[in-house]
């Protein structure tokens, strides 16, 4: 398994549900998205570009699940409904790889929102890649557990402001497990006018630098030095004497 994605542009990304389905069927069923949560990263490097959006889901939302995420139905009583903010979210994934944890749960709850909006429209794998970073974590330590807490326990993370789950932290956090389970973040790169600069600040420090005092031997070390390369000679070459 490639756990380095050869995507420049990706969108680390989290939502937070009414609910979970129980028993079989899709995910989604009987539930709705009220929070999105993505951050942009461009070749493995945060841009602190963000996208954040709570929801209506014009649904009630199970107590179960405001136990997970805190967000409750007079919370969202006015906040805009997917149909308003679906473009607005389209537009930030497109052409991009989006990142998620247990990405099907995620992108099958977004799928039908889109869905209900027009059945005929593309889903998310259509106009983005998806890759599941839980995926990375089970190749990476199998049987072991590899929720998100666990993960970041693992890789040293801190994940304190992590009372309850939310979207827009959970993607922030995810966006540091996945860059250190898959080697790291990539060193920083300098602008030609930052390497210019860098570069001439270099310049001048080695122009002001005093020049190296030089200390030559004196007559004792120099005749100390001749009878140590004597010995030298009479076991071989001496190569100091070519």
């Amino acid at each position: 398994m490639n756990i380095i994605s050869s995507a420049s542009r990706q969108i680390i990304l989290d939502t937070e549900t009414t609910g979970m389905n129980q028993g079989s069927g899709p995910i989604y069923k009987g539930h709705r998205v009220i929070e999105i949560g993505g951050v942009e990263m461009i070749n493995r490097k945060l841009t602190g570009r963000h996208y954040h959006q709570y929801i209506n889901p014009q649904q009630l939302i199970d107590a179960e699940a405001i136990g997970v995420h805190g967000i409750t139905d007079a919370f969202v009583a006015d906040k805009p409904t997917f149909a308003q903010i679906a473009q607005s979210f389209l537009d930030f994934v497109d052409g991009a790889e989006i990142v998620a944890h247990n990405a099907p749960f995620d992108i099958s709850f977004l799928d039908h929102e889109l869905g209900m909006l027009n059945p005929q429209g593309p889903q998310l794998a259509e106009i983005c890649g998806v890759l599941d970073s839980l995926d990375i974590a089970k190749f990476l330590h199998p049987g072991q557990k590899n929720n998100l807490d666990a993960l970041c326990k693992r890789y040293h993370i801190d994940n304190s402001r992590r009372d309850l789950h939310g979207a827009l932290l959970d993607a922030e956090i995810l966006a540091d497990v996945y860059l250190a389970m898959t080697g790291g973040q990539t060193k920083l790169e300098l602008s030609s006018e930052e390497a210019g600069q860098e570069r001439g600040d270099v310049m001048r420090l080695a122009q002001n630098r005093n020049a190296l005092k030089v200390i030559r031997a004196n007559a004792d070390v120099m005749s100390i030095h001749e009878s140590r390369l004597d010995l030298v000679a009479k076991s071989g070459k001496c190569l100091w004497r070519g």
